[in-house]
């Protein structure tokens, strides 16, 4: 092998073995991300025989809160024969996963009433609405036999608009231009010797190849210039007999295109965890809490019950709580499993001790607010040629979502803003008549009069008062102390959350922390003397 260079190794195995041969052994070499990149925890849910085996038998647990991460624990627990039960403040299941239908009641913290009047097949999903790929949520609907749908988290045909720019711009269009100026920007560069000293002459031609393709910008002779072309889309699309298509013009200059701030938006494409493709459950995000509740039995749910306080004892835990008619109840349990939010365990009454009242009270609340437009006709389809994606702005709606669902309908709602902290906050504040004007208002600026005239209902939703939830998520200023304190039990009482995980605001996240909650009781069970 002597004289035998590993950039000669590789040639032969992509000789011999072609590139799917050469991408892994250069995954081995750790010169490409490998297959074995992307791994999901290893989970070994709870069996009636790890009892058997042991000599041990399953416990009585009490549940506080019907989210995603009390549901999964419960779920996971009830495989092997645990008694598990939740009790639940709202009168539905699935805490933040909140899908509202027409002839739903949605009641704030301030009194404010709405009632939903969506038609059939017309619904919000008010919190979570995407699924990654890569996450254990997926596997929950495999599982539960939940059906998925795609949803189009990016789309080429969906806007960018801020308030600089003189009218909304496509994606494509605005990705095409950002793209093909960096491209001549960075040819020019290479061309000229700004990167000697970190290329080689072949790497120099080898990023002028690729620039572009990537930026679809001139050869050499032409200085590398970008001069738009059919990525920026057409005035007139290309149709039969001598109808070639008009492409869309004038291309706007290098310093525009900087100004607009149009190429901030593309980084989201990129988030592992925006990345394409993402789903949906068909009819609804609520499927999947509605599926782990059927799975459960709705016997072990206490709807309507609301946690008042916690009592960590030698021998097991007791819990208060109130039930519809504000009569107080008392449940004991071998343990507990605390999946309500931080900030409203901070103010239910328990002896778990100072330290962990502090951790509860750690983390920052963070608010954020949906509304939902109802259209009796699908004009963003019809006029626009949009099917789903959403719109970038930076006006304080954030972003508009069309529709993943219901393509060729005849109405479909359209999430009129998705926002977060001040942003959400400042619409918190507005009765929800206010919250549809000013909405729409800023809609019309992208969409025109349709916005407004076309325009059957709407609902809006602030997390921020929302009763038994009051917040969106949490965020913690670090992930010692008071972090590491509560993903450990106290007592007999654990902690379980998408607060506890590195996957904040995602049901990934509340899913994961019930899976190791469930593994660590389980074990504690087991070993017990």
């Amino acid at each position: 092998m002597l004289g035998y260079s590993r950039r000669d190794f590789l040639s032969a195995v992509g000789v011999s073995g072609g590139a799917g041969a050469l991408f892994a052994t250069m995954g081995a070499l750790g010169l490409a991300p490998s297959a074995e990149a992307s791994v999901k925890t290893a989970f070994d849910p709870p069996q009636p025989s790890d009892f058997s085996l042991t000599g041990r038998s399953a416990k009585k647990v009490v549940i506080l809160g019907a989210g995603m991460a009390g549901l999964a624990t419960a779920y996971e627990l009830g495989k092997a024969g645990y008694d598990c039960t939740i009790l639940e403040a709202l009168d539905r299941v699935g805490g933040r996963n909140w899908t509202i239908r027409g002839g739903d009641r949605l009641t704030e913290l301030n009194g404010s009433t709405q009632v939903a009047q969506f038609r059939d097949g017309v619904y919000l999903n008010a919190g979570p609405a995407r699924l990654a790929q890569w996450m254990v949520t997926m596997d929950y609907c495999r599982e539960l036999g939940v059906d998925l749908e795609v949803f189009t988290n990016s789309n080429a045909q969906a806007y960018i608009y801020h308030q600089n720019m003189p009218a909304p711009v496509r994606w494509r269009t605005a990705k095409a231009d950002v793209y093909g100026y960096v491209s001549e920007l960075l040819s020019r560069a290479t061309d000229a010797g700004a990167l000697d000293a970190e290329l080689t002459t072949q790497d120099k031609e080898r990023l002028i190849t690729f620039l572009s393709g990537f930026g679809a910008v001139g050869n050499k002779a032409s200085g590398f210039k970008y001069t738009g072309g059919s990525r920026r889309g057409y005035s007139v699309n290309p149709g039969a007999g001598e109808q070639a298509g008009t492409v869309l013009g004038p291309v706007p200059s290098l310093s525009e295109v900087l100004a607009s701030g149009i190429g901030q938006r593309f980084s989201f494409e990129f988030g592992y965890d925006q990345a394409m493709l993402m789903f949906q459950p068909v009819g609804g995000m609520d499927a999947i809490p509605r599926a782990l509740a059927g799975k459960i039995g709705r016997q072990r749910i206490r709807l309507r019950s609301t946690v008042t306080k916690i009592t960590d004892l030698p021998d097991g835990v007791e819990v208060e709580y109130q039930d519809r008619h504000g009569r107080t109840h008392m449940i004991k349990a071998d343990l507990c499993v605390a999946a309500m939010p931080p900030h409203l365990l901070a103010k239910t009454q328990h002896n778990l001790g100072t330290e962990i009242q502090a951790a509860l009270s750690t983390p920052t609340v963070a608010n954020a607010g949906k509304i939902g437009l109802e259209y009796r006709r699908r004009w963003w389809e019809i006029d626009e040629d949009i099917y789903g994606g959403i719109t970038s702005t930076d006006l304080d709606l954030a972003t508009i979502w069309y529709p993943s669902y219901g393509y060729g309908a005849a109405r479909g709602l359209v999430v009129g803003y998705y926002n977060f902290g001040a942003q959400a906050d400042a619409y918190a504040v507005l009765k929800h008549a206010d919250r549809e004007r000013r909405a729409v208002e800023q809609g019309m600026r992208i969409h025109g009069a349709k916005y407004r005239d076309e325009l059957a209902s709407s609902v809006s939703v602030a997390w921020n008062l929302q009763p038994h939830i009051e917040g969106a998520w949490v965020s913690w200023p670090s992930r010692q102390g008071a972090y590491q304190l509560l993903n450990k039990p106290a007592g007999r009482v654990y902690f379980a959350g998408d607060w506890l995980s590195h996957m904040i605001a995602w049901q990934a996240g509340a899913l994961e922390s019930a899976r190791k909650v469930v593994t660590e009781l389980h074990q504690r069970v087991l070993s017990a003397a």
